[in-house]
């Protein structure tokens, strides 16, 4: 990605610009329901982004940590349109860090500041406070992000990095943070390191004015991971000959297939001979998995991601979940793809992650009943499908998440 010119940092005299979120007062947020995170919406809000969101008829919304960040370059790189974007942030240290790399992004990309908007949220016993803070500038360069981001990371101390370990992360506050966030009626709901393919912005403004949608739609966009060693796929035919060619498959495929499966990419591979370069449905989403959990397009009154999942764990297939009992379709879409950077290989998950994954699948149990409380009125034969597919597909897959759920819709 280009870069803005290098003598913009040497033009700009050091009183010209503002350190990010130099304004914020931790003093005041907004808290969420327990008052375990207090939330700062718009705390830096893009130079272009409310006009951006008037141009455009859907929005990005996503959420990260502060060390993964640098993400947000080629995210914003390849989304021409209004991106909201929840960092979560934890003590001085790292608010330093997200105010040094925020303002160096704003400075170096004009799609960041100009399109980006931030919201922060910050832990109940770890909220930072202003500091004297050295400039930092002189060493960053802007082609190079992300050695840029690990140069600051280094600021935090040992006992930060443990705390970060041992207390999880709010993944679905920051979620439902972002998303509204957002000021179009459509939104992208991603994380930091999906990347979306190019002109997908332009393609998803004339095609979803003229979506025919007769009840709950939501439109699938296909994932895929790609070998680091490969170039970015600027279209679909260069997507395909990476998958010939082994540098690119369906994401999450030999991690745990059940996270995208339901797409059917076969389908949407296979639907690329001639294919019409505008914006349009590849196929319906038939075979609907229970742990589906594809990134999607939809207007911003789905259901809100529920934060008691906290950490690792059923955070995101939870609210697919319940949108597929309320009465959702999922429509794939073509020719437009997101990417995220390397061949994924399955690996033991370390012990704080698995034991994040148990306290989240106990709080499902609690979740499914609420669920078939709340959707009651739709048919418990549908119900009753997903329970068997549910049960054979762990049956069939036989690995760690055998026996996650016991459907009993009686």
């Amino acid at each position: 990605m280009p870069p803005l010119n290098q003598s913009l940092l040497q033009k700009m005299p050091k009183h010209n610009f503002r350190l990010a979120f130099d304004n914020i007062s931790f003093e005041t947020g907004r808290w969420d329901n327990l008052r375990n995170y207090k939330m700062f919406d718009f705390a830096l809000i893009g130079d272009k982004f409310i006009k951006s969101s008037h141009e455009n008829i859907v929005c990005l919304a996503t959420q990260s940590s502060v060390e993964r960040l640098y993400s947000l370059t080629q995210v914003a790189h390849q989304w021409n349109g209004p991106i909201s974007t929840a960092v979560y942030v934890a003590g001085d240290e790292e608010f330093f860090i997200l105010q040094h790399f925020v303002t160096y992004m704003r400075l170096c990309f004009s799609f960041i500041r100009d399109n980006v908007t931030f919201h922060i949220a910050v832990p109940n016993n770890k909220e930072p406070v202003h500091g004297q803070i050295p400039n930092l500038f002189n060493s960053f360069d802007c082609q190079y992000p992300e050695q840029t981001l690990r140069h600051l990371l280094k600021i935090r101390n040992p006992d930060t990095i443990r705390w970060r370990l041992k207390n999880e992360y709010p993944q679905n506050h920051l979620r439902n943070l972002a998303r509204k966030g957002c000021q179009n009626k459509y939104v992208f709901l991603t994380d930091i390191d999906i990347i979306p393919s190019t002109n997908m912005v332009s393609l998803l403004n004339k095609f979803l004015p003229s979506a025919k949608c007769s009840y709950r739609c939501a439109y699938v966009i296909p994932t895929f991971e790609i070998d680091n060693r490969a170039k970015f796929p600027a279209s679909k035919p260069e997507l395909m000959r990476l998958y010939r060619k082994g540098l690119a498959r369906p994401f999450h495929e030999k991690v745990f297939i059940y996270n995208q499966y339901a797409t059917n990419f076969s389908i949407w591979l296979m639907n690329s001979t001639n294919e019409d370069e505008r914006a349009h449905i590849s196929h319906v989403v038939t075979n609907f998995e229970f742990l589906y959990e594809p990134f999607y397009v939809a207007f911003d009154d789905v259901p809100a991601h529920d934060e008691r999942f906290i950490g690792y764990g059923f955070t995101r297939n939870s609210q697919v979940y319940e949108m597929y009992i309320s009465g959702y379709t999922f429509f794939v879409l073509s020719p437009v793809f997101t990417c995220h950077w390397g061949l994924q290989q399955k690996k033991a998950r370390p012990v704080w992650r698995e034991q994040q994954n148990n306290l989240n699948r106990k709080r499902f149990e609690m979740f499914k009943h609420e669920i078939l409380a709340r959707y009651k009125k739709y048919s418990k034969i549908v119900l009753h499908y997903l329970e068997l597919r549910i049960y054979f597909n762990l049956q069939e897959d036989n690995q760690e998440i055998i026996g996650i759920v016991e459907v009993n819709w009686k």
